[in-house]
């Protein structure tokens, strides 16, 4: 079907309240794989002059009648229904007909392996029937599902089931209702043949609720974590917000056809089966923290997005990015220690370095409240979910956590039932604590990440030290436009300590105060140049070590003059163990820029011997937990180190950290031996936050044992993977393997297929491991003789790759494209030319697929020649296809603006 929709940029300023609301919604479904009418009863009530003008698409109008009556006037385009001369009151009756086994965009109603599934956020619902699709529409909703018993046993939708019941010709029926107000984005049906591990519950009220986990039936042994998972996340909810379960049940459905990880419809999350299925043979510990966090924030945006919801999609991070903020703190709180809590802090860091730092810089750049937007599907975005996340934990830095608490219950109290604004979550934390908070209102407003400059002068002979704080943050995506007003500055919660000669803390007094403090201080950084000056610090020629930014309390960039010795004392003393993790890696950061430097001026490369001890120290330091030295001991991801060079040389990068992971792994073999050998987990396999970090640092010695190119240590591998007896020990010792060309390497590959070929989320896994798999590369960053390409392109003709599905297309092709940056920019350009191809393809089928694979070529101008020319030429192919989506349309279209 050729595509011929202009594009439309949406603006935020041009928002204007629904011309007319919906009291209910009565939908009558009569399902049919080829065929589903729909019959949409809703009561409407006029609230401004003008037609009623609902949206939809790929619909067949069957009839629309008014109060009973046939409505003659009713105007059908492509996109949309038109209801002129309306009463101020009444109700409509409208019957359309849509084709869910043709739908593979997943977006809408769908059928994947014989089921019916919905995905609605952010605009699918019009795909359903024709509607106001907009999220400050709400109503109630009451739904009759009708369906063949035989093929569709089970019929679910949201809120409380209200009746059942048998139908002539094998048909049955179920009545659901939900007595909340809602948007669309929040409707969801579900029918199939599927089976459910159930619980019951009292909540903190008293109330019995109703648990239920719907699978296929071959999977129902897989769903007791994610059941567990949605118990703690309903009872952390009310320890930690007060917030209860509102409806009588809850329901996850899992489906293997799934653009995103999970959709919170209320009631009835449905849920990438990626994010719900586990048991230790097919699951990693990472899945198992991940499913963990998934239901978790599902769950959560209960309250923040169902009860309270955007008042339109420029506010997408009023849920999103306060739901990710609940979830990671869920999560920390999982792992039962501070330090879990600080390897959880330093996991989302890593996240928001190497892929959200990235995004603030490029053409894509947005603040986290866009203030405009083509397709609304590409908003889904790492600046508004992590970012956003970091904004609402800038608060609870700013106000503390019970100041934060008061916040989120006034807020509730405001909103409960309404559709807000970012703006009303702001207004809510400062009048909850009398804190002016207009400054804090540019983290929504203003794109880019603030580089924050640090001078100190030390005054010894009073034991006074003045700390100057300078900000910048230039221009970035849509500001770059003439005409956009200048950046001002933020409000930054600046969190440090000092730290005495032998490391220990110091009390910290500012200038001005009768008596010192804690020994971590959150400054209000305010203006694009401020200085604090602490005071009555011991006296000497020497001054105190700052530890600056602490827990990572803004996302920042720090600029700031550290020796390597300095560094060097901080990761052996510093009290902030985010700090301690972060002094290492500037230090492997600043040896491995220097190894690029010299990889490209074809100097011999060599690797600091005071680098090794401290790594070493790090290494073998018992007080120290084994989650924590995994975190400390994993060098800086290829894509970070990027973004740290002014122009990227992907071969270059390659080659600096592939040798010093091998200089590593010779120089520290017997202490990575004793670290593999230490770190057993003999038993039961447990993913417990213990377990699972001694799991994590054993698996990264074994990774580097076998770099080390000892044929003994490789055979380690081979050994671990013949007799692991859980996935996370398998699928690492497979790994190494695999990366290092180790013997053994072609038949570890091929039983892994023959074990796991019926578990398709194990596939998808032997699939990406070949997509990411090192291969090597040349001295001019050609491949010598090892293409990771040419393996891909051979795994795309496997049967079992299909490209329909989003999850085994994100696990070769994503995983090719966008984390193995070493082989996809060869200089051949064949990466490219590949990426070109797959995001057609992809377009073709399923367009949110396809523009989130568009957006690997975004900081294509990041790149020396002749890779920049190269991948500018394949985003002019892409873009100069005449039946693009609009998804893809103006992800490549920013990405080529000058």
């Amino acid at each position: 079907m050729l595509r011929t929709d202009t594009p439309v940029t949406v603006h935020r300023k041009d928002y204007t309240p629904p011309a007319f609301a919906f009291e209910h919604v009565d939908l009558v479904l009569e399902l049919d794989p080829a065929r589903t009418v729909v019959t949409n009863t809703l009561r409407f009530t006029r609230q401004a002059p003008g037609p009623l003008v609902l949206a939809g698409e790929e619909l067949e109008l069957v009839g629309v009648s008014l109060d009973g009556k046939p409505l003659a006037d009713a105007r059908q385009a492509a996109d949309c229904l038109t209801l002129p001369e309306l009463p101020a009151q009444g109700t409509l009756e409208i019957v359309t007909a849509c084709q869910p086994a043709a739908n593979t965009s997943l977006s809408g109603l769908y059928v994947s392996n014989g089921n019916f599934f919905t995905q609605c956020e952010a605009e699918g619902f019009r795909k359903i029937t024709y509607y106001l699709d907009r999220p400050d529409v709400m109503s109630t909703f009451r739904v009759t599902l009708r369906a063949q018993r035989a093929a569709y046993p089970v019929l679910l939708s949201n809120g409380n089931l209200v009746s059942e019941r048998e139908l002539p010709d094998g048909r049955h029926e179920a009545v659901w209702e939900d007595p909340f107000k809602k948007p669309a984005y929040l409707f969801a049906l579900v029918a199939g043949k599927l089976e459910c591990i159930e619980e019951r519950i009292v909540s903190a009220s008293g109330k019995e609720k109703l648990l239920q986990v719907w699978v296929e039936p071959q999977d129902l042994p897989k769903t007791r974590h994610a059941m567990d998972s949605l118990i703690h996340s309903i009872r952390w909810d009310e320890r930690r917000f007060g917030l209860e379960l509102d409806l009588d049940r809850f329901m996850i459905v899992a489906v293997g056809d799934f653009n995103m990880g999970a959709m919170e419809n209320k009631g009835l999350n449905i849920f990438n089966t990626k994010y719900v299925l586990a048991n230790a043979q097919t699951a990693t510990d990472a899945d198992f923290g991940n499913i963990e966090s998934v239901v978790g924030h599902e769950y959560f945006h209960n309250w923040t997005g169902n009860r309270v919801t955007c008042r339109d999609w420029f506010q997408l991070s009023l849920k999103e990015g306060l739901t990710v903020f609940r979830d990671q703190e869920f999560s920390a709180d999982m792992m039962g220690s501070e330090s879990g809590r600080a390897v959880k802090r330093i996991e989302d860091v890593r996240v928001l370095r190497q892929v959200q730092f990235p995004e603030d810089a490029g053409p894509m750049a947005h603040p986290v409240r866009p203030d405009s937007y083509e397709e609304i599907n590409n908003f889904y975005t790492v600046t508004v979910y992590e970012k956003g996340a970091e904004v609402v934990r800038m608060y609870q830095t700013l106000l503390g956590r019970d100041g934060f608490r008061k916040g989120m219950d006034l807020y509730f109290q405001r909103h409960d039932g309404q559709a807000v604004t970012c703006d009303d979550f702001r207004a809510a934390m400062a009048d909850a604590n009398g804190r002016d908070l207009t400054r804090f209102g540019r983290w929504y407003s203003q794109a880019g990440t603030p580089v924050v400059a640090v001078r100190t002068a030390w005054d010894g002979a009073d034991g006074s030290l003045t700390l100057t704080l300078s900000q910048s943050c230039p221009k970035v995506g849509i500001e770059t436009h003439p005409g956009t007003p200048d950046k001002l500055p933020f409000h930054i919660p600046f969190a440090l300590g000092l730290l005495d000669a032998d490391g220990a803390d110091l009390p910290l007094q500012l200038a001005g105060e009768h008596q010192p403090g804690a020994t971590t201080r959150v400054l209000d950084f305010t203006e694009a140049e401020q200085s604090f000056r602490f005071i009555n610090l011991p006296r000497g020629a020497e001054p105190p070590l700052p530890s600056l930014l602490r827990d990572f309390s803004a996302p920042v960039i720090v600029d700031a003059e550290y020796s390597e010795a300095q560094l060097t004392f901080l990761l052996a003393h510093d009290s902030d163990p985010f700090n301690r993790w972060e002094a290492g890696q500037r230090l492997t950061t600043r040896a491995l820029l220097q190894l690029v430097a010299d990889s490209q001026a074809g100097r011999e490369l060599k690797l600091d011997p005071a680098l090794v001890a401290a790594l070493r120290t790090v290494l073998n330091d018992q007080q120290l937990s084994p989650a924590f030295r995994e975190q400390a001991l994993t060098l800086p991801a290829e894509a970070y180190l990027a973004e740290r060079m002014g122009v990227a040389d992907p071969a270059a990068i390659h080659r600096a950290r592939q040798f010093m992971r091998e200089a590593l792994a010779r120089a520290l073999q017997a202490d990575w031996l004793a670290a593999f050998e230490a770190n057993a987990t003999p038993g039961e396999y447990s993913p417990d936050a213990v377990s699972s970090g001694k799991r994590a640092l054993r698996n990264l010695a074994l990774g580097y044992l076998a770099d080390s190119g000892d044929a003994a240590m490789q055979a380690l591998a081979g050994a671990q993977y013949q007799s692991a007896d859980n996935m996370t020990d398998r699928s690492a010792a497979l790994s190494a393997l695999v990366n290092t060309f180790a013997p053994g390497r072609e038949a570890a590959l091929a039983d892994f297929y023959q074990r796991f070929e019926q578990d398709a989320l194990v596939i998808d896994k032997w699939f990406a491991l070949q997509g990411m798999q090192r291969g090597t590369v040349g001295p001019q960053g050609s491949h010598a003789g090892k293409h990771t390409i040419d393996t891909v392109r051979a795994l795309m003709q496997h049967p079992a790759f299909n490209l329909r599905n989003p999850n085994r297309a994100r696990s070769l092709i994503f995983s090719f494209c966008a984390a193995n940056p070493a082989q996809f920019h060869a200089e051949d350009g064949s990466g490219y030319a590949f990426w070109a191809e797959q995001v057609l393809a992809l377009d073709a089928i399923n367009p949110q697929v396809a523009s989130r694979l568009a957006r690997v070529m975004d900081r294509w101008q990041k790149y020396a020649l002749p890779l920049r020319d190269r991948m500018r030429a394949a985003l002019e192919q892409v873009a100069a296809a005449s039946d693009l989506s609009r998804d893809v349309r103006e992800i490549v279209s920013k990405a080529l603006a000058p």
